[in-house]
């Protein structure tokens, strides 16, 4: 259980639960004709992502024992539970199984280049728990583009997959590279914003190991301002995205977009920082945290899209219900 609670075993869950809605939702899309994509190939790389995070947890707390401590002592596992010589060793070898269980893959298709992914992610994680952390955005902006190649990482391992139109549709398709990029920048964006609102929650143990955070070095009311910045960009792509969705008969989409990620991204934007305790920041923390999921839960609701479109008019409005037939457009 004390390695379970070290290696944020939910977290866990979510990157692959991530990575297989990507898979099922867009690359291995039933009727389509791209060939080559298995179930046996998507295994591989999730599992080595989830290793490879889980190792990021293990050799973040390692060199953030002393900042825990103050900021979350109950929460403190390595050196109380688990010896610190016994973690180490568990950094090493999850990384190195998380390499071997690409190699096969990467090899088999003639690009052991590939491999280069999963080994830029293991060196980004060790450097950010030594030094990107305690850098004034740098840290943050590392987590960002790491939980973006959680969705991009599946767009290397299927080279086959670029150009492909992935959306049986009755009107202009959308490539599946655009939904692709579509959902890493969504992971960038609220993964930033939640990464600064944490280091608001954590600014006393920071400021205690001499960190240089952006709640140390400008304050908690430019680093709130700055997180409703951000939040305000992404909504404004947001709603480019849903009137996308909503002209080309995804409806359903658009609604869910709009009711479960955008409304819930409004409200938090617009209401952080009138309130700077540790509680709320925590709370701010968790709910960016639903966000994300009710982000990637949309993945589902895409997918079924795809089978049930409604034709619009010129407006871009619904006008009548017809079912979509499957084919590459």
């Amino acid at each position: 259980m004390d390695w379970l609670r070290l290696i944020r075993w939910k977290n866990l869950l979510i990157v692959f639960f991530t990575q297989l809605l990507v898979w099922y939702c867009l690359i291995d899309y039933p009727g389509d004709l791209l060939v080559g994509v298995t179930l046996f190939d998507f295994l591989p790389v999730g599992a080595s992502t989830v290793l490879i995070a889980a190792a990021g947890y293990i050799i973040n707390d390692y060199f953030d024992i002393k900042i825990d401590i103050i900021n979350r002592p109950e929460k403190v596992v390595i050196a109380k539970l688990i010896p610190l010589r016994a973690a180490i060793i568990a950094h090493v070898l999850l990384n190195l199984l998380a390499l071997a269980l690409v190699y096969p893959l990467a090899t088999r298709h003639g690009h052991p280049e590939w491999m280069l992914v999963q080994a830029v992610c293991i060196v980004l994680l060790w450097f950010y728990s030594t030094h990107f952390k305690r850098q004034l955005l740098t840290g943050n902006i590392v987590v960002s583009i790491l939980a973006a190649l959680t969705v991009l990482v599946l767009q290397v391992y299927k080279p086959e997959l670029q150009g492909v139109t992935k959306v049986p549709v009755l009107r202009q398709a959308i490539p599946a590279e655009w939904i692709l990029f579509g959902y890493a920048f969504f992971a960038f964006m609220l993964t930033w914003m939640r990464e600064t609102v944490k280091d608001m929650e954590d600014v006393k143990g920071d400021a205690d190991q001499g960190c240089k955070t952006l709640p140390i070095t400008m304050g908690l009311e430019f680093t709130a301002q700055f997180v409703r910045v951000l939040g305000a960009f992404t909504l404004l792509i947001l709603g480019i995205a849903s009137i996308f969705v909503f002209k080309r008969g995804y409806v359903y989409l658009g609604f869910y977009t709009t009711l479960g990620v955008i409304l819930p991204l409004l409200w938090l934007t617009f209401t952080l920082g009138k309130v700077n305790t540790t509680a709320y920041f925590a709370i701010a923390s968790r709910w960016l945290k639903i966000i994300m999921i009710a982000g990637i839960c949309s993945l589902i609701v895409y997918h079924f899209s795809n089978n049930y479109t409604l034709e619009t008019n010129s407006t871009g409005f619904p006008v009548a219900p017809q079912k979509a037939a499957h084919g590459n457009g």
